[in-house]
């Protein structure tokens, strides 16, 4: 039952978003349509809560990730789900599903629809009742080619002054780009000039937020995703919503309060849902949506990618060290999304103030030699910058200066994925990741698009053969990081809040402490970031722990452990 407080709290939010733009009158308006949309779905739905443990674990993928034939692909990918991953993942995160006009689904059309070659919100909904299912709300920007933008343009519901256009005089002078397409698109419409605004793409025309009915239409959007079947919501290129004159036009107090207005909604809602938001930014600005603790349930880890990979490819620990001593520790309710591959790339924005140009430049020189295609983002004044290295992550991580033959690329593939798995947070791992998925040159070469190499889209036939055979490359990637998930799901020093704290082995080596919440477990984790033995003093409380992962450790004079070219171990205190 919605209280006063509650309802106070919805209003105050309100105000903070809109009072210098509405009457209290049209304050009073919304904030009774979504008392109104609470009350009616809490009427219509018990309680129903769900805490994260040490099992929750996320896959990433497209809803046609995996095809057959002419069967609707949802349909396709749940069959080979609970076959394949069912006991290591607890949750899908289906990129977008519904119709769309370009960019892999993020080009929305019409978010109340699912893709008619994909399947149906019935399919949708089946997955939900075994798995979790965390979808995209396309929140910033809609297609040119929906019907939004159609009534838009001919000044009708729902459409009218749903999207943003500026005139001349809007000063776009420190505009924060993360593409180097031309912003501002001139167009004559209601008798007049005026500029419609792209974020990201000619196609993708972002939305006018500072009419309370674009926000309206998210909340009923995100009520019509939980009644079927999806609790996890990830707010897409959350960042860039709000412009005014003469900004940056991102992370702007605006945005904050509208993620904080979203936080109080789900948390009056009888069905637990969650939050995540999408910021491919510098670490500071990335963190600074968890708010105090009444933002972004999850955030995504985007600093871990390019550090990890950056490590391993350099055998240093520095910067990844670093990093991860300042990383703050999260509190209940809030958590790290932790990620090496997407659906996009390596994100570089996220190496700002962490990685030195010099640092910077190598690494790309590194990522361009294993195959990396590079994605720019205009830089007022400077030209472009690199935003992204569009690479899967076993072209990524297959040679390096240190092992130009590629000798060990089996070894850095799995080490990298037992440190995201490890590491506080909950890790998410892209579905053509399990399969050690080169680049797709043959689709990159089709469309030209760089972000393609990472699409790869699987016959299930052709999957379903090479997982049945021991010795194909996709079969011992996969058994291998089932292993890894496997090992996490029993271990409560794995759960998302536990806490972590640095261990420091020399630049060579990278190694953190997990302790449950009870203080039962203790989990050492180490792993060797070189292509050569290296041998390193360790407590010896430690040596006595029981590896999770192989049997056996090597130690020496029973004061020093070896390890292996790129191993990893889990030491754990219990049996």
């Amino acid at each position: 039952m919605l209280t006063q407080k509650d309802q106070r709290t919805i209003r105050s939010k309100l105000n903070n978003i809109y009072k210098i733009f509405l009457s209290k009158k049209d304050i009073d308006y919304f904030e009774n349509e979504i008392v109104q949309i609470i009350k009616y779905f809490n009427k219509k739905n018990p309680k129903k809560k769900k805490n994260i443990s040490e099992k929750t674990t996320l896959v990433i993928c497209y809803g046609d990730s995996v095809y057959f034939e002419k069967k609707k692909s949802i349909r396709v990918f749940q069959g080979f789900f609970k076959k394949n991953l069912k006991n290591y993942f607890d949750a899908i995160h289906f990129l977008p599903f519904y119709p769309s006009s370009s960019d892999s689904g993020f080009a929305v059309k019409d978010h109340y629809k699912v893709e008619s070659k994909l399947g149906s919100w019935l399919d949708i909904k089946n997955v939900s009742r075994s798995s979790d299912v965390m979808a995209d709300m396309v929140i910033n920007h809609s297609s040119a080619r929906g019907l939004w933008f159609k009534n838009f343009l001919k000044k009708k519901e729902p459409g009218k002054d749903y999207f943003l256009t500026v005139d001349s005089k809007f000063n776009t002078s420190r505009v924060v780009r993360p593409r180097d397409h031309k912003l501002l698109k001139k167009i004559k419409i209601f008798k007049k000039s005026d500029y419609l605004w792209r974020t990201f793409s000619p196609d993708q025309i972002d939305l006018n937020f500072r009419n309370p009915s674009v926000l309206i239409q998210f909340i009923k959007i995100m009520i019509h995703l939980i009644n079927n079947g999806v609790t996890i919501f990830r707010l897409d290129a959350i960042a860039y919503l709000w412009k005014a004159n003469g900004t940056k036009c991102i992370n702007l107090q605006q945005t904050h309060e509208i993620i904080k207005l979203l936080r109080v909604i789900i948390s009056l809602l009888n069905v637990q849902t969650t939050i995540i938001t999408e910021t491919n930014l510098p670490e500071k600005e990335n963190l600074s949506y968890f708010g105090k603790n009444d933002e972004a349930n999850w955030i995504y880890n985007f600093s871990l990618p390019p550090l990890l990979i950056h490590a391993f490819l350099f055998e240093n620990s520095s910067y990844l060290n670093k990093w991860s001593k300042k990383l703050p520790n999260t509190k209940n309710e809030n958590c790290y999304l932790n990620f090496i591959a997407s659906h996009d790339g390596i994100g570089m924005r996220p190496t700002e103030g962490l990685l030195n140009e010099k640092t910077l430049n190598n690494f790309l020189k590194r990522l361009k030699k294993n195959g990396s295609k590079f994605s720019y983002r205009k830089v007022q004044n400077k030209g472009k910058k690199v935003y992204e290295a569009n690479i899967t992550v076993f072209d990524a991580l297959k040679k390096s200066d240190y092992d130009q033959k590629g000798e060990f690329y089996l070894e850095r593939y799995i080490s990298a994925h037992a440190i995201m798995i490890s590491f506080e947070g909950i890790p998410a791992i892209y579905f053509n990741s399990m399969f050690g998925t080169s680049n797709d040159e043959a689709k990159f070469i089709i469309t030209g698009n760089n972000r393609d190499v990472n699409r790869y889209k699987w016959n299930l036939k052709n999957i379903n053969n090479k997982l049945k055979v021991k010795n194909t490359k996709q079969s011992i990637f996969y058994n291998k990081l089932c292993s890894l998930l496997s090992i996490r799901r029993k271990q409560k020093a794995f759960h998302p809040n536990a806490s972590r704290l640095n261990l420091d082995f020399g630049k060579k080596i990278y190694g953190f402490k997990r302790i449950s919440k009870d203080k039962k477990q203790t989990i050492i984790c180490i792993t060797n970031l070189s292509s050569k033995i290296q041998k390193t003093r360790i407590d010896k409380k430690y040596l006595e722990m029981k590896n999770l992962i192989s049997s056996k450790i090597k130690i020496e004079n029973k004061q020093f452990l070896i390890l292996k070219p790129f191993e990893t171990i889990w030491l754990t205190n219990t049996q």
